[in-house]
């Protein structure tokens, strides 16, 4: 017997690391990338490598906690690094860095929720 597997186009936020949904070891592809995520010890939990589920919900909480350090220091630049004897073309270039920092961990956070659904839709 051939089993077919099925394979939906992803949503633009799919990380291009994560194999298709449906296709050959896409769950696998999905974990590893989403261990890539998170600090190494919590990638070796027994729970996270057996439900990449958990794994998921982990990355988002990550993600989400990089994100809000992310535009404190945004928002905070401008303040505080004078007083660290910055010059000022530093600081402009650090906020620009925050600001593009903040714009890809908001990528990166739709597409751990993308992922992370995905492996709920299959029961992983």
């Amino acid at each position: 017997m051939i089993m077919a597997l099925t394979s939906t186009r992803p949503r633009p936020d799919w990380p291009c690391q994560v194999k298709t949904p449906g296709s050959y070891d896409w769950e696998r592809s999905a974990a590893k990338w989403l261990r890539e995520l998170v600090p190494a010890r919590y990638a070796g939990y027994p729970a996270f490598i057996r439900h990449p589920v958990l794994l998921g919900r982990h990355a988002q909480i990550q993600v989400e906690h990089e994100i809000k350090v992310a535009r404190t220091a945004l928002q905070t630049a401008r303040t505080d690094l004078p007083r660290a004897g910055l010059h000022e073309g530093i600081i402009e270039h650090t906020i620009k860095l925050y600001a593009a920092e903040i714009m890809q961990l908001q990528h990166i956070a739709r597409s751990v929720r993308a992922v992370t659904q995905a492996l709920a839709d299959t029961g992983r």
